[in-house]
């Protein structure tokens, strides 16, 4: 029996996907662009938090609220920093999210932290660049990066390089990329195949499918047939539980791909729903995921602090008043400009090292997991520096 293929995607899963395609230019550096506007570390820093509260969404509603409790979290961590945290409502809409940017400069903030919609990161980027002032969104999407506009969310290019450069490391070097076609896909596979060139494995091949089970379906011979012809060590695919990885996971090996051979390895995170783990043909597969002995600390706390969990992406914006934080403790008053930002020693936070890149991108310490009778066991664990294995 074929396993099922959902194709219905929540809201919140465009976190994980492209923008629409109007949104995906990046907000193109200018002249004087993310200098930052100065600040006297001695007083209390104005920060704005854009978040996508004022829709209606529920789930939205949802992740305002976590994203805002995890940032007055990791304010009461600061030592000896002040930070005035004043909230935004920008619901879902790009032309608000810039409203907002620009009443939130009006008001004296000195640096906006969200939004988390790729499309409202990118307005509001858009609507302060000529004002210096820099964006640490909570989008994953890269393509908005660049300028003023920085993206703290995993991002697939990340996730890759870490999962290449291990497979790589132990022996598995002639990777087969496998992606949905659909636009999350196609970026998913571009990451990987970018991996690939960096590290000096082999790309051994991609293979596509329509984004449908039947899809699925007609595409799994062909992809059996290419490492069975005996030059593939790995199939790195793209696909998630919500989407193809199930079905793929299962007729693979009926198709005789034996995973004990032929390593899986998923640029999304295996263990997120855990019944995902109990999934016989994921066992033995690789994903990357955030440092699990701090993330679990970061769950704990919040979990005491407001009696729920936490959404799984508010550790971002406790990154994100960590770096600022960390930043105004220097005591300079251009802390908050784009070199200080971009320093190559980064910064520590929930999920984590993590540095912003001079391009707006981001690299975060991950670890690397196998799946073992159905549970997690972490087989490289995250970097704890940039010097650190991993990088």
């Amino acid at each position: 029996m074929f396993a099922n293929l959902r194709l219905t995607r929540n809201p919140l899963m465009r976190l994980a996907a492209a923008a629409s395609a109007l949104w995906l230019a990046a907000c193109e550096p200018m002249p004087g662009t993310g200098a930052g506007p100065r600040i006297d570390s001695g007083a209390a820093v104005p920060v704005a938090l854009l978040l996508p509260a004022g829709s209606g969404n529920s789930g939205e509603e949802t992740l305002a609220k976590s994203l805002r409790q995890a940032a007055e979290l990791a304010i009461s961590d600061l030592d000896g920093v002040k930070i005035d945290l004043r909230v935004y409502n920008t619901g879902a809409s790009a032309g608000t999210a810039a409203a907002m940017a620009s009443k939130a400069v009006d008001e004296g903030a000195k640096i906006i932290l969200g939004p988390v919609f790729a499309e409202s990161a990118n307005a509001a980027g858009v609507a302060v660049a000529n004002r210096g002032v820099n964006v640490l969104s909570f989008s994953n999407n890269t393509d908005i990066a660049g300028g003023n506009v920085f993206v703290l969310g995993p991002s697939f290019p990340n996730t890759a390089n870490r999962l290449v450069s291990y497979a790589a490391s132990h022996g598995k070097r002639r990777i087969l990329v496998v992606h949905e076609q659909t636009t999350a896909g196609e970026i998913g596979a571009k990451a990987i195949t970018g991996a690939i060139q960096r590290s000096g494995a082999t790309l051994a091949g991609t293979a596509s499918f329509p984004f449908s089970q039947q899809g699925v379906v007609d595409a799994v011979p062909g992809i059996a047939g290419r490492v069975k012809a005996g030059d593939v060590d790995a199939l790195f695919m793209t696909a998630d539980t919500a989407g193809a990885l199930p079905l793929l996971t299962q007729l693979l090996p009926e198709q005789g791909v034996s995973p004990a051979t032929t390593k899986f390895i998923g640029l999304t995170r295996w263990d997120i729903p855990p019944a995902t783990l109990a999934l016989p043909g994921v066992q033995g597969g690789w994903f990357a995921l955030p440092d699990p002995n701090l993330n679990q600390q970061f769950q704990s706390r919040y979990q005491a602090a407001f009696g729920e969990a936490p959404h799984p992406i508010a550790g971002l914006a406790y990154d994100g008043i960590a770096a600022i934080g960390a930043l105004v403790k220097s005591g300079k008053a251009d802390a908050l400009s784009r070199s200080a930002l971009t320093q190559n020693a980064g910064f520590v936070g929930v999920n984590g090292i993590f540095r912003l890149r001079p391009d707006g991108t981001n690299e975060r310490g991950l670890a690397v997991a196998e799946i073992r009778n159905g549970a997690v066991a972490i087989i490289d664990p995250a970097p704890r520096s940039f010097g650190g294995a991993g990088f």
